[in-house]
């Protein structure tokens, strides 16, 4: 690391898709590098959500500290403004450990809200959201994710049509300042990151490989009780299938199959479509991402060219 007194501090991001292997790496690399990691991941923070969010047992933590897991209630709608705050702290408190922050997941809109900041947006206005939630119910929230692709296209890219929290969020953001949340986005950042982070990607080359990988994994965590997980959040009774939480890729479609709503079979195959198109998503927003470091999730050589990526970048902070 340089000896300049202005320096910032190195932190790892390490970025991929679902299904790639970033945990098994991150640990790898944190044992290599004295990391410690932190979840970047909108389902791990969620206590009782195990199985379905492929969160590492304490076993395979290996002795590496593990940040921003099991932090919040089901119940508890957990913000991207929470991210990033609680991720800058604990990245803070690393380094002043001597330690580096290795910040590994795959919730990109949380990779971009710490790495590019946060829009300041308008407080919510409870009528206008009144307003939007009559409109879903003639149109279905679909048909208002429709609306807002018409006025802003960009959020509209980035947020699922299955997703009526953020759709009416951009929708509000719109209706009361007439300006839309991209362009809002653009004109008002917070301040620069505090460290020097050192971006790396690693995706399957071959994406077929990664749709057998998704589905034997989702077969799999069924095999692990992945029902019996689902039917214990739905026994509570004080959730529902809004909550960003149940909203959860695999565990939403276990949800609807608790709740009558499809057979065993659609189930599976729902969820498998379902993680295969949020591979797909995180994918156009890697693409998106430069520079950064780009490596096969599969390739045998995947240890040591990262090693030897970080042996170079972060001698040179």
């Amino acid at each position: 690391m340089g000896d300049g007194s202005n320096a910032k501090p190195p932190a790892i991001a390490l970025m991929g898709p679902t299904g790639s292997g970033k945990t098994e790496l991150a640990i790898n690399l944190a044992l290599e590098f004295g990391c410690e990691i932190i979840s970047v991941d909108s389902a791990m923070v969620y206590r009782g959500m195990n199985i379905g969010t492929a969160k590492p047992a304490m076993q395979e933590r290996r002795g590496v500290p593990h940040y921003l897991i099991d932090i919040a209630n089901p119940i508890e709608p957990f913000s991207v403004g929470q991210f990033r705050k609680l991720a800058i702290k604990q990245m803070i408190s690393i380094t002043q450990n001597g330690k580096i922050p290795l910040l590994a997941g795959g919730t990109m809109l949380y990779f971009n809200a710490l790495l590019r900041g946060i829009a300041k947006l308008p407080t919510a206005d409870q009528n206008i959201r009144a307003e939007i939630d009559q409109e879903a119910k003639k149109k279905g929230w679909q048909g208002m994710h429709c609306v807002l692709a018409e006025i802003d296209p960009v959020s509209a890219s980035r947020i699922h049509p299955n997703d009526p929290q953020r759709i009416q969020r951009a929708l509000e953001v719109y209706r009361i300042c007439r300006k839309t949340l991209t362009e809002l986005q653009a004109q008002s950042r917070q301040a620069d990151l505090p460290f020097t982070v050192h971006r790396m990607v690693i995706a399957p080359a071959d994406r077929s490989a990664l749709h057998i990988k998704i589905a034997n994994r989702f077969k799999a965590m069924l095999d692990r009780g992945l029902v019996d997980e689902v039917s214990s959040l739905y026994g509570r009774g004080d959730l529902h299938e809004r909550l960003p939480s149940v909203r959860s890729v695999g565990y939403r479609q276990v949800w609807a199959y608790l709740n009558g709503e499809c057979d065993w079979e659609t189930m599976v195959e729902r969820a498998v479509i379902a993680t295969r198109q949020l591979a797909k998503r995180q994918y156009t927003w890697l693409r998106k991402e430069s520079p950064v470091w780009w490596e096969d999730a599969f390739s045998e050589k995947l240890m040591g060219r990262a090693i030897t990526y970080l042996n170079s970048a972060v001698s040179t902070d």
